[in-house]
């Protein structure tokens, strides 16, 4: 064994499986309070922006006016995914999620602050824009750098398993303002909800940030990462470098996302305008997800875990063709507006599909690239499969509503289409996980110093967990 152990991994074995646990969670609470940030918009501008900011004659269009200013985060977000991809495959994961939380923070608390279209006019949108993009910058660096220094500590046969731990942040990232949305439209009149009760979630998203910044202050900086800055093996231009070596990979990733990406948004937030096109009650469809939802809580580990067992590609293209085979049930049962039809396919939906697609992504992405680069590998299909999936072809569904007057057969091949395309990528894909490969595709130690280091967590972490029910998997 190496004698010399990486900086954040020094002292005896105990003390890595802490730290271990320590990252994951601090990951999964910063992961959603940036998520809590994005979502909290996602839902009010279904809920009231079309009306506050873009008011207009036909409630729909000031829904897709809205949703559209919600698009626009997407658009900043490979932006945010090079520039800070670059920053932690350079300075160091850890410094890069700290500032994308503050940005993504920041913003969402002035969104609570932020006058409406009838104080200030036009300025409202445009204020409203602003800190769009400003936010889609910051959470195109948030994803990639959270499940990197999940992975980059876990033990190589579990990764799976600790890395979709930082998943749970979109979830409960969504179920936070969510919840409270559903709780402000119970207990205030529509006047008062449309006055000055949405902006509640906005302002308290501040004391969710403070949180999440304070953990992560306390984490360590990557051990794998900090032997690249040992042996100078930092790449001098890691975004140019990874697109060089491994573009038809980033474009593969990309499209495996889409599926997931566009589905999640659909699910969640574009069924509330389709319901509002069909007349179905705002509350029963928002709680109806909700419960979905919170499942995934439950779920997503065990699909991590499950990828570790029998693939990250397995569990990912089963979970396209779940929501392939789903795609006519779902809509069936939206329309008939049963609210036990809508709850089942809900959960099908979201509990199982989404998160059979969710959660291997957090460590099939970061294992298709080497450690120099692995950072901006990720940015780029994670942001750039975000851009496309929820932002503009989210943008899309919403319009196909509108032209087709809430017709669901257009949505239904929507999503059939997307399906089959991520199925497709990912059998193009290499299997990445270790016990399925009998290794990792590519070395994640920067040299055998980090490697060791791995398998010494790897056994420290094995020990600990004997009991486990998921250990058992």
């Amino acid at each position: 064994m190496n004698s010399t152990r990486p900086q954040g991994n020094q002292g005896n074995a105990p003390a890595s499986t802490a730290m271990l646990r320590r990252v994951a969670f601090a990951s999964t609470i910063g992961t959603a309070a940036e998520y809590y940030d994005f979502f909290v918009y996602g839902t009010a501008a279904v809920l009231v922006f079309g009306q506050k900011f873009f008011p207009a004659s036909d409630p729909l269009i000031g829904t897709l006016a809205a949703f559209a200013t919600y698009a626009v985060g997407f658009l900043a977000r490979p932006l945010g995914g090079v520039v800070f991809g670059h920053f932690g495959d350079r300075v160091g994961r850890k410094k890069a999620l700290i500032v994308t939380i503050l940005i993504v923070g920041l913003g969402t608390f002035a969104i609570g602050l932020l006058p409406d279209y009838q104080t200030i006019g036009v300025w409202a949108p445009v204020a409203l824009i602003v800190i769009r993009v400003l936010q889609g910058f910051g959470v195109g660096g948030e994803q990639a750098g959270a499940v990197l220094l999940t992975a980059e500590y876990a033990p190589p046969v579990r990764r799976g398993f600790f890395a979709s731990l930082v998943q749970l942040g979109a979830p409960a990232g969504f179920l936070i303002p969510s919840g409270l949305f559903a709780l402000l439209s119970a207990t205030l009149t529509p006047a008062q909800l449309l006055d000055w009760g949405w902006r509640i979630p906005f302002l308290a998203s501040a004391l969710l940030v403070a949180v999440g910044l304070y953990i992560r202050l306390r984490t360590e900086e990557s051990p794998i990462f900090a032997t690249i800055q040992r042996t100078k093996a930092v790449a001098s231009r890691p975004v140019v470098e990874v697109l060089k070596q491994f573009g038809p990979t980033i474009v593969k990733g990309v499209g495996a996302k889409l599926i997931e990406a566009c589905t999640f948004a659909m699910y969640t937030m574009i069924v509330l305008a389709y319901g509002k096109a069909h007349g179905i009650a705002q509350g029963m469809l928002l709680q109806t997800v909700i419960v979905a939802v919170a499942l995934e809580l439950v779920t997503i580990p065990l699909a991590g875990a499950l990828s570790d067992r029998i693939g990250r590609r397995a569990t990912f293209i089963a979970g396209a063709l779940w929501h392939v085979a789903l795609a006519v049930p779902f809509f069936l049962a939206v329309d008939s507006g049963q609210r036990g039809a809508m709850q089942l396919v809900m959960i099908l939906a979201i509990s199982i599909g989404h998160s059979l697609c969710y959660a291997p992504q957090a460590a099939l992405f970061p294992e298709l690239f080497p450690a120099r680069v692995r950072c901006s590998g990720i940015a780029l299909i994670w942001q750039i499969g975000s851009l496309l999936g929820s932002g503009v072809l989210g943008l899309v569904a919403v319009k196909l509503i509108q032209v087709t007057h809430g017709n669901s057969l257009a949505l239904i091949l929507y999503v059939v289409v997307l399906g089959l395309v991520s199925a497709v990528s990912l059998f193009t894909l290499p299997e990445t996980a270790p016990r399925r490969r009998g290794g990792d595709l590519h070395d994640w130690g920067g040299g055998a110093t980090a490697t060791n280091t791995a398998h010494d967590t790897a056994a420290a972490f094995a020990s600990s967990s004997q009991s486990s029910p998921l250990a058992r998997r």
